[in-house]
């Protein structure tokens, strides 16, 4: 939760904007040593953590909420994260993320959430890099967190005319000339409809 313990997110949680904790699965593991992973079946590299571990993990932190949550296991082989995956999760009363380590999870684990989730096509040392990214980007849209302003008026949230998401125009701030490179004389001019037109010109389509 460190992460979690500085700047914006660190006062939304003193303000009780955002509720976020952590389990750690070796509460569920077994024997001496809280095994939470084995070998796979049919041999092959790398440890898989366990079904017996992590779906007992789920329920039990499933049933600590108020509500039932949505429960995204965060894997290669999910749907890629955008910004409109985004804004359909903020609107989630409350979400338990599934963050894997070691080689993956035990396939018949998938029977047991609702969504599987990446942040795209490459591999991290473990999930919960992943959990954390997903995790940031939700909280920015959750109520409180930031001025309302913020998050209509910045890259993915923006779209033209036909609802294509865009990227955020340039930003600049004094000096107004630095090495030769100057700010648009548009954004020194004090004529806001201009301004509003330049930036909607510069904005370009995002990649999603």
């Amino acid at each position: 939760m460190e992460w979690f313990s500085h700047s914006i997110l660190k006062r939304a949680r003193a303000a009780k904007k955002l509720d976020l904790r952590a389990w750690n699965m070796r509460d569920w593991g077994f024997g001496r040593h809280n095994t939470v992973d084995d070998t796979p079946y049919g041999g092959g590299a790398g440890m898989l953590l366990k079904v017996d571990v992590v779906v007992p993990a789920i329920n039990a932190v499933a049933k600590k909420s108020r509500v039932k949550p949505r429960i995204i296991l965060l894997t290669p082989q999910g749907r890629r994260l955008t910004q409109a995956l985004v804004e359909e999760l903020a609107q989630e009363p409350r979400l338990l993320l599934v963050a894997g380590h070691y080689e993956g999870f035990d396939e018949r684990i998938r029977s047991y959430v609702d969504d599987e989730i990446s942040l795209g096509d490459f591999v991290l040392t473990g999930g919960e890099i992943a959990a954390v990214a997903l995790t940031d980007a939700v909280a920015r849209l959750v109520p409180g967190v930031l001025d309302e302003s913020s998050p209509t008026e910045e890259s993915h949230s923006l779209q033209d005319e036909a609802g294509n998401r865009l990227l955020e125009y340039p930003h600049y701030t004094r000096p107004e000339e630095y090495d030769g490179h100057r700010v648009p004389d548009v954004l020194l001019s004090g004529h806001h409809a201009e301004i509003k037109k330049w930036r909607h010109a510069q904005a370009k389509p995002a990649q999603e």
